[in-house]
């Protein structure tokens, strides 16, 4: 197994800095710490960070800030750590390319849980296996029990001799490639974060059946563990938040959605397919 890699911890605290420093070491990280904004971006630039720590209350500048610089250079994991309890700043943190959100005080076990399950998702090319299963077509309104089992009669991706054609799912005009971790609307490219891509991946594998916002949380976090195992609110409210980010950046007409679609009271599915 490789080496987790280069973790860069962002925290003006000294207690709560050397206690993730010490919890990602433990974790097998090569740990580099920072107490400023500014510096922490130019920590993270220098070290080729697999995964950030980032405290929203930094002395210099907002940690939101400091992550938009950054989302420009750098497609690290990136964790938020904050003391501050509004449903606002968790939304900003989403917007912004967080793949994670900690509030303070947290159990160190929490923490290296969350970064481990983060370190389980596919970060290039070749390392997301799609099953043999789900290579069907787009959903083309059946039961929803059909789900990833299901093979549909048309639309959607089907399998041919171009090996970069297998990698493919396409639903209404979107395209996605799970193994280079691309995405196409009508030909042009889009930008999702990481926990976008696996809910976007998750739901066009479903190919129409129901998945539950506890199962959205298990895709984002890549904990695919007992159905009974423990999702807080916290974690489905975040799911809701990135489909809120996907269906903007997908520029989904809420009367009239051409991709996801709610279930009220349960989680959300693709659409049926479309011949317009």
């Amino acid at each position: 197994m490789s080496e987790p890699g280069v973790a860069v911890v962002i925290e003006d605290d000294d207690d709560v800095r050397n206690l993730v420093d010490a919890i990602l070491k433990e974790a097998g990280f090569v740990v580099h710490s920072a107490a400023t904004g500014r510096e922490g971006v130019e920590v993270v630039r220098d070290h080729h960070a697999s995964v950030v720590t980032l405290d929203v209350g930094l002395p210099d500048m907002d940690g939101h800030e400091v992550l938009r610089r950054i989302r420009q250079f750098s497609d690290a994991y990136v964790v938020m750590l904050t003391a501050r309890r509004d449903e606002p700043d968790t939304l900003t943190a989403f917007l912004t390319g967080a793949d994670d959100y900690v509030k303070k005080p947290f159990l160190p076990r929490e923490l290296r849980a969350r970064v481990t399950a983060m370190m389980r998702r596919p970060r290039s090319e070749g390392r997301l296996a799609l099953p043999e299963e789900d290579r069907g077509g787009g959903y083309d309104g059946g039961p929803a029990g059909g789900g990833a089992r299901a093979v549909a009669a048309g639309g959607g991706y089907r399998a041919g001799s171009d090996t970069a054609e297998q990698s493919v799912i396409k639903h209404n005009g979107l395209a996605l490639n799970y193994k280079s971790r691309t995405v196409t609307l009508q030909g042009s490219s889009l930008t999702l974060t990481r926990s976008e891509f696996d809910l976007l991946f998750d739901l066009l594998r479903a190919n129409g059946e129901v998945r539950t916002r506890a199962d959205l949380v298990r895709a984002a976090r890549g904990d695919y563990y007992d159905d009974d195992a423990y999702i807080s609110d916290a974690d489905e409210r975040a799911v809701e938040t990135h489909i809120g980010n996907l269906r903007r950046k997908l520029r989904e007409d809420p009367q009239s959605p051409r991709f996801l679609q709610t279930v009220r009271g349960v989680g959300y599915r693709l659409t049926p397919k479309r011949s317009d």
